[in-house]
């Protein structure tokens, strides 16, 4: 095997020319005579051997400089290969069995421990039925105030802008038989309402049975002298004046205009923050299965004003018309939409003149007839309302709560009930 180590002897080149071989006989030699000719020979590796150790530090200089000059061949390349990674495997594996040996197996302990069950926090609903008109709102809408707004009907006020967002209307004779309307928000926050007109008594007492903050354009003089007396919170725009605009695309007094934003505004600066009331009692949609009741006409005042309700069955609301056209808002950018409240209402009411013989008045406490069409039917029954900040209630003839659809409610009032008729 340390053959395999030490270099290999250099080959004896070959001589150019002829050489010549003589046959000798066999030199006749015994055993003893062999060894030592082997042993004693020049050439031979133990006598080399023997020198090389009568002289240790030449010999170990000798093969550290041969070890040097070492190249070795492909075989001791691969034994030399084989022989590192065996001790290198060997050597691994005693170092794994030398620490695993030492390592000590930890003690599993079991500790059970007690487990109180977290408490639920409540479930707040991410929406719930608005107040004003019964449709899904977030929480905080409820919590927002109530603005009622003055909105005229006169032929040269058509067609309005934000009646179609309303959650609630009134609408009743202002002067001369032209009607106005009273547009409640709370659910929603129209850009552009107009245009804004003067205050009368009956509709300031509707609107304090919503807690609404009323805005209007001044007003008539038993009105303003209610708004004093019944501490309502007003929002007039003689006082407000940078809450409201006046619009260059409408002669005066048909062009004062405002939004539900700006309005918020001003009642914020005012402490207005917020309405407290009852709303309508609501109910879901159950449209009949044949309507009775899908052409409605309501009369509170010469043919200019007179409304028209066609039921549609599929959106479960009525299209409305007034003047014989239809009834449209439009937006600031002059886009139209008609006017389609779910629910139609027509209040009659003890109806009279103000002692000018020019403003009309109602007699808005007490109790009278109503026709409520919802769902393609009309139910008569009674309105009620008890006081100026009593909220205005429905019921059957039988003295029930009537329900009504979820969102929009319009409610005209009329003289009497012949000024009422409907088919199918």
């Amino acid at each position: 095997m340390i053959d395999d180590f030490l270099p290999s002897r250099p080959r004896a080149r070959k001589k150019t020319g002829t050489v010549q071989h003589h046959s000798l006989p066999p030199k006749p030699v015994d055993n003893e005579t062999a060894v030592v000719d082997k042993v004693t020979s020049p050439e031979h590796p133990a006598l080399l051997a023997s020198k090389e150790d009568d002289q240790p530090l030449k010999s170990d200089k000798s093969f550290w400089e041969k070890l040097r000059h070492w190249r070795p061949t492909k075989k001791q390349l691969i034994i030399i290969i084989i022989v590192a990674v065996m001790i290198l495997a060997g050597g691994g594996y005693g170092l794994d069995k030398v620490l695993s040996h030492d390592k000590k197996v930890p003690r599993t302990v079991v500790t059970t421990l007690k487990v109180t069950p977290a408490k639920k926090a409540p479930v707040v609903p991410t929406t719930v039925a608005s107040t004003l008109t019964g449709l899904p709102v977030t929480p905080s809408v409820n919590q927002l105030p109530v603005t009622a707004i003055m909105i005229e009907n006169s032929t040269d006020a058509r067609p309005q802008s934000g009646l179609a967002q309303a959650g609630v209307v009134f609408e009743a004779v202002a002067e001369g038989g032209i009607t106005r309307y009273m547009a409640l928000y709370q659910d929603t926050s129209p850009g552009y309402i107009g245009p804004v007109r003067s205050a009368r008594p009956y509709f300031i007492q509707w609107a304090l049975g919503f807690d609404a903050d009323y805005a209007h354009v001044g007003g008539s003089p038993e009105a303003i002298s209610d708004i004093q007396a019944w501490n309502v919170k007003d929002l007039d725009q003689f006082y407000n004046g940078s809450y409201f605009q006046r619009v260059t695309t409408r002669q005066a007094p048909h062009n004062v205009y405002t939004s539900v934003a700006s309005l918020n505004t001003l009642e914020n600066t005012k402490g207005y923050t917020t309405s407290t009331y009852t709303g309508f009692t609501r109910k879901t949609d159950s449209p009949a299965a044949t309507p009775t009741a899908i052409s409605i006409n309501i009369n509170p005042s010469t043919s200019n004003y007179a409304v028209h309700y066609d039921y549609n069955a599929a959106a479960n609301n009525y299209s409305r018309s007034v003047g014989g056209e239809p009834e449209m808002d439009t937006d600031q950018a002059g886009n139209e939409t008609q006017v389609k409240p779910k629910v139609v209402i027509a209040l009659v009411m003890p109806q009279a003149l103000e002692a000018d013989g020019l403003h009309t008045t109602y007699g808005t406490i007490g109790s009278g007839q109503a026709y409520v069409f919802q769902d393609g039917a009309v139910t008569i029954g009674s309105w009620q309302k008890s006081s100026n900040s009593a909220q205005i209630t429905f019921s059957t003839t039988s003295g029930q709560t009537l329900g009504l659809n979820a969102g929009q409610t319009w409610i005209t009032i009329v003289g009497g009930s012949s000024d009422i008729s409907y088919k199918t």
